[in-house]
């Protein structure tokens, strides 16, 4: 199996709401990381899992749209806390829509939040 992996950094904020979590329940930011790890069990005619400079180019276009931006305010995050476990299936899906490639068999996006806290969601494309 191939494995392809990229990386951006970036800061966005938001609150957690429907519980009482202290300080994450006021407006803060977070300086996020997220990783979109592809795999495929073949390569493309061109010996690419992906062409990496249209991925790394849908990445900064989709970072583009989350950088410095309040999450709560998003529609994406309509009437959901915005956890990075919910963060990770929403920019999941969104990545997901921008990559055509017919050999991907799973795509997983990890988030961290901090230098020490991670989650991330994985699919199966097939």
């Amino acid at each position: 199996m191939y494995t392809l992996a990229v990386q951006r950094d970036f800061i966005a904020s938001h609150y957690l709401v429907g519980g009482d979590w202290g300080p994450e329940n006021q407006l803060h930011a977070h300086h996020y990381r997220v990783e979109v790890i592809l795999e495929a069990p073949v390569l493309d005619r061109h010996g690419y899992i992906v062409d990496i400079v249209d991925l790394e180019t849908n990445l900064e276009d989709l970072v583009g749209y989350f950088k410095d931006q309040t999450l709560n305010k998003l529609t994406e995050f309509k009437d959901l806390n915005p956890s990075i476990e919910h963060f990770c299936r929403i920019f999941l899906k969104a990545i997901t829509s921008k990559i055509k490639a017919d050999n991907l068999t799973a795509l997983t996006v990890k988030i961290w939040e901090n230098e020490i806290a991670w989650t991330s969601y994985r699919e199966k494309l097939q």
